[in-house]
This record gives C-alpha cells, structure tokens and sequence, in this order.
C-alpha cells in the first residue's frame, strides 16, 4: 500500500506523484529523496541563502532545494538552482550572477537521471 499524501496543494500534490514516478522508472532515487521530503510538513523544509548555495555548489551542479531560496548573501558563480520557491530579492540576485533559477518540476524534465544535482537544505 502507498502512503497518501495529505497535502492540499494541488500542485505539490502532483509534483510528489510525478517525483516518485520519475524515480523508479529512471532508477533515480534522488527523485524519491526530494518527494519523501516535500512530504513532510512546510515548517519542517529548508529555506537557504544565496551564500550557503554559492559555498556549497560547482559552476557544473544544480543546486536543488527542498524549500525556499532566499536572498542572504550573494552568488559569485554562475549555478542553476532548482527549488520550490524563491524569495524576489533571490531572484534578481541570481539573475545578476548569471545563475538561472527553475522549479523543481522543470528540473525533474530536463534531468530524468538526476545527474549532477547537488541537494542543498
């Protein structure tokens, strides 16, 4: 039996069924990893900074946050950062620095395998 997921976002509620369908058809469990934890409570996601992910992620990884982007700090290198949301100030910042910033759904479309993504959060 499959846990049912109790998130009334329509949305959310979607991209987890999509994650997890994703991940066992493409043998990619970093897809499950994402939907196990967007299955937990919001309070509970990581809302990182522009400097952690800067710090932490290569010029040739995808940043991928479970969560919220914020704006602390600032992006000196050109990354591509997947996230549920991101603050505006975030956007611009990342923007600026040449980075591109996507949803996770968009990721997940473009990177089936799951490969040089780097789970920040």
């Amino acid at each position: 039996m499959t846990k049912k997921i109790n998130k009334t976002n329509p949305m959310l509620s979607s991209l987890i069924h999509e994650l997890k369908k994703q991940a066992n058809e493409n043998d990619a469990p970093i897809w499950k990893d994402i939907a196990v934890r967007l299955e937990k409570s919001s309070s509970n996601w990581p809302e990182v900074n522009l400097d952690r992910i800067s710090k932490y992620t290569g010029e040739k990884e995808t940043a991928l946050i479970p969560g919220k982007v914020l704006s602390d700090g600032d992006l000196t290198k050109k990354v591509s950062i997947a996230a549920w949301s991101f603050s505006g100030k975030s956007q611009e910042k990342i923007k600026k620095a040449g980075g591109k910033y996507m949803s996770i759904e968009e990721l997940l479309k473009s990177n089936p395998k799951g490969k040089d993504i780097r789970i920040l959060g």
